[in-house]
């Protein structure tokens, strides 16, 4: 799936136009990496967590003349899925988001009796 499908993917499940649900991911995506651009995570339960992890520095080699060389350490984005996403991967729980319960009519009124 790419951004054009997941796009419309959330216009029909949110009844939006697919101008709004593109302005809902991309307000989404911008504040995912704001909190992790400050150092931040992001829990979304059920779902996953994004996080900054470090990665120390480390020496590696050049695969084109073999020479050692010093690779920095940097800070890295990470993922981890929630218990519901890695249920749905394994084929334990069906995914997709979860369908409004339809409304209950209004019960009818009984005819009044005559006397």
């Amino acid at each position: 799936m790419n951004k054009a499908q997941l796009i419309e993917a959330i216009a029909n499940g949110a009844g939006l136009s697919k101008s709004q649900a593109d302005s809902a991911l991309n307000a989404c995506i911008s504040a995912i990496k704001s909190e992790m651009g400050k150092g931040g995570s992001v829990s979304l339960i059920g779902f996953g967590s994004f996080s900054v992890g470090k990665r120390g520095a480390r020496t590696g080699r050049n695969p084109a003349t073999g020479a050692t060389i010093k690779i920095a350490a940097r800070k890295v984005a990470k993922f981890t899925a929630g218990a519901d996403l890695k249920s749905v991967v394994n084929g334990e729980k069906k995914g997709g988001a979860k369908k409004a319960a339809p409304k209950k009519a209004a019960p009818a009124k009984k005819a009044a009796k005559k006397k």
